[in-house]
């Protein structure tokens, strides 16, 4: 079965975005189940708190996303000017739990390249007339 996944970054503001969890998550959740969701997740960063959620198709989404209490959410968050990002797939956190490895060196400490080596230069006696 295929999953569509979104996900619903608070950003803190005014207020912390934990008390905006606080405040509206489970009103959230509820609206999720109520409207088909299959996955759910909260996720607390530094910077704030990532709602992701998944749904069976995409309808399942546009049902919830329309639902007054979602509405009054997303109206009601820290920082109503930039505190907010909605976007289909996981995200924040979704990234590898593994740091990337280092890239291998590009300039100093690479291999050399091969010299090319010119011939030589030979004199020779110009012919005899």
């Amino acid at each position: 079965m295929s999953e569509y996944w979104w996900s619903i970054e608070i950003l803190d503001g005014a207020l912390p975005a934990s008390a905006w969890h606080r405040a509206y998550g489970s009103s959230l959740v509820e609206g999720a189940i109520t409207n088909g969701a299959v996955d759910w997740a909260w996720h607390h960063h530094r910077w704030g708190v990532l709602f992701e959620i998944a749904f069976a198709n995409f309808d399942a989404w546009a049902r919830f996303r329309r639902l007054p209490i979602v509405g009054a959410a997303l109206d009601a968050v820290p920082d109503p000017v930039n505190g907010l990002l909605i976007y289909p797939g996981r995200g924040g956190s979704a990234s590898s739990s593994q740091p990337r490895r280092p890239r291998p060196n590009l300039g100093a400490g690479a291999a050399a390249l091969p010299e090319t080596i010119e011939p030589p230069i030979v004199a020779r006696p110009a012919p005899a007339r």
